[in-house]
């Protein structure tokens, strides 16, 4: 039974990853070919080059994106590996698909003569979607591929990584548009796109600790340990005024998690003390990996 248990949530876990990875992708895709790519602002990574090419050859933007992106994939095998890559493969898959169904059956421009709003609206939605896909443990490619290899090893926020990548490929979108206008709204592009990008993913990722004291602290640990499945800690403190010996549970959770544990803790014991802070990071079994160097220092 509880092999079973483990591989059905192993699933669950894999098919909300699959699911979400598919909404980010039709949220880049919004915000790339109906916000975007009309109104020649360019953005960053691969899609900026696709539509770079775009305008200067005519080439579709969908078959340069998949193209650069499947020579990308080869190196991030060896690198991120296969799982980081099924995964990316899935969602550039999904966004080639999704970007050549758009471009073949919508011909209209959204906010032609208002640019700066469609630089906004659109970099939100690939900004949200580059987020959803990171924190889902895939991306649309590209620089993404980039900046999850230098968070992998250095704790450099995903958002800025790819902000200093794409400042040349926005730069070079004027060989093509002569229009500094354009590539200014590029750059607000890829501003509100690190921005949303940091937001979604830190959102996703971030982390609480809880420290309850409760009589029922048994309960309240066996409960969390099976729903949620967070460890708990047991600590021996003792009340400074009343001067009785307690116990005090240490959990650390996601964010996400918070209200099912103060749910679990509210139908064991309402009158429970409980303590809650925001943690910058925290590294370990069924958290995040540690962000070190593998070199060793010179002697």
């Amino acid at each position: 039974m509880p092999k079973i248990s483990i591989s059905k949530a192993l699933f669950l876990t894999e098919l909300r990853d699959y699911v979400m990875i598919f909404i980010a992708m039709m949220s880049y895709c919004i915000g790339w070919t109906i916000f975007l790519l009309p109104n020649d602002i360019t953005t960053g990574g691969v899609p900026g080059i696709s539509s770079i090419i775009f305008w200067g050859m005519g080439i579709p933007v969908q078959w340069t994106y998949f193209v650069i992106n499947a020579v990308l994939l080869v190196v991030a095998l060896r690198i991120l590996g296969w799982k980081f890559c099924v995964k990316t493969v899935y969602a550039v898959t999904v966004l080639t698909v999704a970007t050549t169904l758009v471009t073949a059956n919508y011909h209209g421009t959204l906010l032609h003569d208002q640019p700066f709003m469609a630089s906004i609206i659109g970099a939100v939605f690939c900004g949200s979607g580059v987020g959803l896909g990171l924190a889902s443990n895939g991306s649309t490619g590209g620089t993404d591929i980039i900046a999850a290899i230098v968070n992998k090893y250095r704790d450099i926020s995903l958002g800025r990584v790819i902000l200093i990548c794409d400042v040349i490929i926005i730069t070079s979108s004027y060989l093509v548009l002569k229009d500094w206008e354009k590539v200014i709204y590029g750059y607000v592009v890829l501003y509100v796109t690190a921005f949303c990008i940091d937001q979604v993913v830190n959102s996703r990722r971030s982390s609480v600790q809880f420290f309850i004291i409760s009589n029922k602290y048994r309960e309240i640990g066996e409960r969390i340990n099976r729903e949620p499945h967070r460890g708990c800690t047991v600590i021996d403190a003792q009340g400074f005024y009343s001067g009785h010996d307690v116990k005090m549970l240490f959990v650390l959770a996601k964010r996400r998690q918070s209200e099912q544990i103060f749910r679990i803790i509210n139908d064991i014991d309402p009158h429970a003390f409980v303590s809650q802070s925001a943690v910058i990071g925290v590294y370990g079994e069924g958290f995040d990996r540690f962000k070190v160097s593998s070199k060793k220092p010179k002697q």
